[in-house]
C-alpha cells in the first residue's frame, strides 16, 4: 500500500513540476496592410507587433506602435501616414484585444479555423470585430494569421480630396504572430 501510494504521490509531483503553459507570448510578428487605390498602391509593415493569448481563458491582447511601420512608397509617404492621417503623436498604438469564441483543445491542436471577437482599436476609435482566424501548433510554438479590412471612416480617419484616388477608403491587413510559452 506504502509503495502504491508513494508512486501516486511522486506522480502528482511530477506533474506538478511540468505545468502545461497557458500563456503565450510574441516571438516573432509581422503585421502589414495595404492600401489599393485607383492610381496608387500602398504597402508597409511592422515586425514589432506585440502580444499575448490566454488559452485557458481564450483571449487575446496584441498592439503594435504606428510609427514601426515600414515600407511606403517614399518617406514622404511614411511622414504623412504618421502625421496627418494616424496621427502617431496623440494615438501611438494600434490595438486589437479579444476573444476565441471557438472550442480550442490547445495541448492536442495541430491547425484549426477559428471565430475571434474583440475591440480593434485604430485612431482612438474603438470598435467591436468579429473575424476569422487560424490557429497552428507546432511544437511549442503557436502560429496565428488573420486577414481583415479596415474602414478608414470607421475610425475618423479623412482622405483629403487631393489625394483621393492615391488612397484607399478601405484597407486590407494581414497579420501574422508566432507566440512560445511565457516563462
Amino acid at each position: 500500500m506504502r509503495i502504491i501510494l508513494l508512486t501516486v504521490f511522486t506522480g502528482f509531483a511530477f506533474l506538478s513540476l511540468t505545468p502545461t503553459a497557458t500563456i503565450y507570448k510574441t516571438v516573432k510578428s509581422t503585421l502589414a496592410f495595404s492600401s489599393e487605390a485607383p492610381m496608387e498602391l500602398i504597402k508597409a509593415e511592422s515586425e514589432k507587433m506585440v502580444g499575448l493569448i490566454n488559452t485557458e481563458k481564450k483571449t487575446f491582447a496584441f498592439q503594435v506602435s504606428v510609427i514601426s511601420f515600414e515600407g511606403f512608397n517614399s518617406d514622404l509617404q511614411r511622414e504623412h501616414f504618421n502625421e496627418n492621417y494616424m496621427e502617431s503623436t496623440k494615438y501611438p498604438k494600434l490595438k486589437f484585444v479579444g476573444k476565441i469564441l471557438d472550442d480550442v483543445n490547445f495541448s492536442t491542436l495541430t491547425s484549426q479555423d477559428v471565430e475571434i471577437e474583440g475591440k480593434l482599436d485604430v485612431h482612438g476609435i474603438s470598435s467591436p470585430r468579429k473575424l476569422k482566424a487560424q490557429i497552428k501548433r507546432v511544437g511549442e510554438t503557436l502560429t496565428v494569421t488573420c486577414e481583415f479590412k479596415v474602414n478608414l471612416a470607421d475610425h475618423n480617419i479623412s482622405i483629403p480630396t487631393i489625394v483621393n484616388q492615391k488612397l484607399a477608403k478601405v484597407i486590407n491587413v494581414s497579420v501574422r504572430a508566432d507566440l512560445k510559452p511565457k516563462v
